[in-house]
């Protein structure tokens, strides 16, 4: 009989247990469909243009907001140029003058001037098209005036397939993510013209410079050194003194080289 009771309780228990399914989560312990639910909210990008909270907490500043151009004006002008540059879908657009060095609406630069920042944002180029992003740039105008790379490192946009400045230089020093004409991007990882979209990152802190491409560091230098002096000595900057004694801060600037391209989810962060 007392075997007969304890094989009873045993069948109650098991069915009461297949009936209740899986154990609840004990407090502080998320279940699998929770933690999956988390993780994706979490890594869900910010829509183009704008900031994530996280980047709000950080710091983080748009430079375009995918509608106004209120924080950039011309090189060497009052305001944002009329022609050349325009917003397309929520995308600085610099359009093609076919005239190669000499653009129709001419470099951009930021209002503000930034020295140790983080600055982040999204190119893509035309076929066969060419242009830059500099920093640390001075504004010199009038007739002691002076084009904007002439002070300012550069790192270069570039269709490395077709623009034929991917072959001059020295050991692919004008290729994309480059210091433009000093230190070549290692690895060299562009994503190719019309085929989407390029994302780096400028580092500027205490002369330090990296340029990240695609997720990867790129190029590491620093500013003000002997090396930095004797790099420059030996390339077509060193008859421009303010480009061998960099700016400590300075304008963010974009290029108009003569071709389309295209910029978004531009931000940057003071450090």
């Amino acid at each position: 009989m007392k075997f007969k009771i304890l094989l009873f309780a045993a069948l109650v228990f098991a069915l009461a247990s297949c009936q209740s399914g899986a154990p609840e989560a004990t407090e502080g312990e998320a279940t699998e469909a929770e933690a999956t639910d988390g993780a994706t909210e979490a890594e869900a990008p910010a829509a183009m243009n704008t900031l994530s909270e996280k980047e709000k907490a950080d710091g983080w500043m748009l430079l375009f907001d995918g509608e106004s151009t209120d924080q950039w004006k011309g090189y060497c002008k009052e305001g944002f140029p009329e022609k050349g540059w325009e917003v397309v879908d929520g995308i600085l657009m610099c359009k093609a003058s076919g005239q190669g060095e000499a653009g129709g609406g001419g470099d951009i630069i930021t209002k503000e001037a930034f020295g140790n920042f983080e600055l982040k944002l999204e190119w893509k180029i035309s076929e066969g098209g060419n242009s830059g992003i500099f920093y640390l740039a001075r504004e010199k105008c009038g007739e002691d005036g002076q084009a904007i790379w002439k002070s300012s490192p550069e790192m270069q946009i570039l269709d490395n397939e077709k623009h034929p400045d991917a072959r001059l230089g020295k050991d692919g020093n004008r290729q994309a993510g480059s210091l433009y004409d000093l230190i070549p991007a290692k690895p060299q990882n562009a994503v190719p013209a019309n085929s989407g979209w390029n994302e780096v990152t400028i580092l500027s802190y205490d002369g330090t410079i990296v340029h990240t491409q695609n997720g990867e560091n790129v190029v590491e230098y620093h500013l003000w050194t002997d090396d930095w002096k004797e790099m420059v000595a030996n390339s077509k900057f060193k008859d421009y003194q303010d480009f061998i004694d960099v700016a400590k801060e300075g304008h963010i600037g974009l290029q108009d080289h003569g071709n389309d391209v295209w910029f978004r989810n531009i931000k940057i962060k003071k450090l």
